[in-house]
């Protein structure tokens, strides 16, 4: 994910921040710190434990202790993520990174085509239970902590901590099992459903189930005037139909390879061609790429992206061979034409050569799947 930076690994998995992460650890010390005194009293209505207040609300305490509690939060989260990714692995899938955002955690795995349902659901419980066995330990120590220590006001700020957390972990136990796909709820919803019907069908509820709570979500927050639940809305709300036009998608073209989606003859260039001619023949071609080819052997591609970042003086001495990609991604005809949309996807690119012993045979592009797939909704 873009703006994100690594900060290590645990178990193999490589652990990122985006940078909305540094904007919201700030924020919630903020709102947590100057709503201590309301805080200490739900947690010692719910705990049932006096708490010595001497020390919480001295000073920058409050602020000091909403930074903790934030932090305390968003590692709870990353134990959350970690849980799926155990569960992801126990079932063959591999992990690629866990990022930590504005919204919480988000766990980047393998595109590992149509989910099966009887390993998503696992996958989907294991966060939320996590969530909650991390609220329970934490309600416990509560308990255990005027044990722990003679001095009151230290035993305060301990309370208020593993209260504070206790509290949000069980909130993001029971967020999280919202039935909102894409949200961890949904994926329970939706691997139910698909125990009943085809799994594009599920999807297609789930979907529409999410969207329902994104809406609903979206009236509150904009009632009660909260941008955070306005922007869970916009992410539930997009991350369903992008989720549920992929699973369409996988569902359309399951059987279908590039060989039968592709484009053929395809027009190559040479690497010695000018820019200002390969604008001339996109012009003509009404195409926006071409391979690159030399002695019969694929050695590159050129796109209008990468014309338009040479000033236009230099297109005509500058050769294709000085802006092209070279060893660009291919596929064999035989390939899933899915597999060809997953890489477009993945890596923002708009066509992938064919390429059959060593000789190009066709191109694939977005369009052209896209045409496919409106062939075999009919």
């Amino acid at each position: 994910m873009k703006g994100s930076y690594r900060i290590g690994r645990i178990f193999g998995i490589p652990i990122l921040i985006h940078y909305t992460f540094l904007i919201v650890i700030p924020l919630l010390a903020w709102i947590i710190g100057s709503q201590i005194s309301l805080t200490t009293d739900t947690i010692r209505g719910i705990f049932q434990v006096p708490i010595d207040t001497s020390l919480i609300t001295a000073g920058f305490m409050p602020w000091i202790l909403g930074t903790v509690v934030a932090l305390g939060l968003f590692l709870g989260v990353l134990v959350h993520e970690i849980a799926h990714c155990i569960i992801a692995r126990q079932n063959g899938v591999k992990i690629q990174s866990i990022t930590l955002l504005i919204f919480g955690g988000v766990s980047q795995m393998e595109d590992v085509g149509v989910p099966d349902p009887k390993v998503e659901l696992p996958m989907a419980l294991a966060g939320p239970l996590t969530s909650l066995l991390v609220g329970i330990v934490c309600g416990g120590i509560v308990f255990f902590i005027p044990e722990m220590t003679t001095d009151t006001a230290t035993a305060g700020v301990l309370i208020l901590i593993f209260g504070y957390l206790s509290f949000l972990n069980v909130i993001l136990f029971a967020f999280n099992l919202i039935p909102a796909f894409p949200m961890d709820g949904g994926r329970v919803l939706r691997a139910e459903l698909a125990k009943r019907m085809p799994l594009h069908k599920a999807t297609r509820i789930a979907a529409n189930v999410g969207k329902a709570f994104a809406i609903i979500f979206g009236i509150v927050g904009l009632i009660f005037f909260n941008p955070f639940l306005i922007l869970i809305a916009l992410f539930v709300y997009i991350g369903a139909s992008s989720e549920s036009t992929m699973d369409q998608f996988t569902y359309l073209l399951h059987d279908v390879t590039v060989g039968t989606t592709m484009s053929s003859p395809v027009t190559v260039v040479a690497p010695t061609l000018t820019l200002a001619k390969v604008i001339e023949m996109m012009l003509i071609s009404k195409h926006l790429g071409f391979p690159v080819v030399e002695q019969d052997k694929l050695v590159g591609m050129i796109t209008l992206v990468d014309v338009n970042r040479i000033p236009q003086i230099d297109r005509e001495t500058m050769q294709v061979r000085n802006i092209m990609t070279h060893d660009p991604i291919t596929l064999p005809p035989s390939a899933p034409v899915m597999d060809a949309f997953r890489i477009m996807s993945a890596r923002n690119i708009g066509r992938i050569p064919i390429v059959q012993e060593g000789r190009v045979v066709g191109i694939v592009t977005r369009t052209d799947i896209l045409k496919v797939t409106e062939l075999k909704k009919i």
